[in-house]
């Protein structure tokens, strides 16, 4: 088995004005939890579960900040798609 079969992730950055606030944490966990398997968001060193609001909201993140979106499982491709859409969309905003 390759050994580069670890999580899956993408590289987005925050577009809209108010970043990664309440409403726009609501959306993204919203999506998060239809995966089946663990999602992770990562902004520099800090690494939070992307199904829980009030750990998105940790990451105080701000327009113009990088985000890392990580799936364990390849089954959550779609998922993580949307979830990418979303946030290069501003969530909607």
């Amino acid at each position: 088995m390759p050994s580069d079969l670890g999580p899956l992730s993408r590289d987005v950055i925050i577009v809209n004005e108010l970043g990664l606030h309440a409403r726009a944490a609501a959306k993204l966990a919203k999506l998060a939890q239809q995966a089946a398997g663990a999602v992770w968001l990562q902004a520099g060193s800090e690494r939070v579960d992307a199904k829980q609001i009030i750990d998105i909201l940790t990451l105080a993140a701000g327009k113009g900040t990088p985000l890392k979106v990580e799936m364990a499982s390849a089954a959550d491709i779609e998922i993580l798609d949307r979830i990418v859409s979303l946030i290069g969309q501003g969530f909607g905003e």
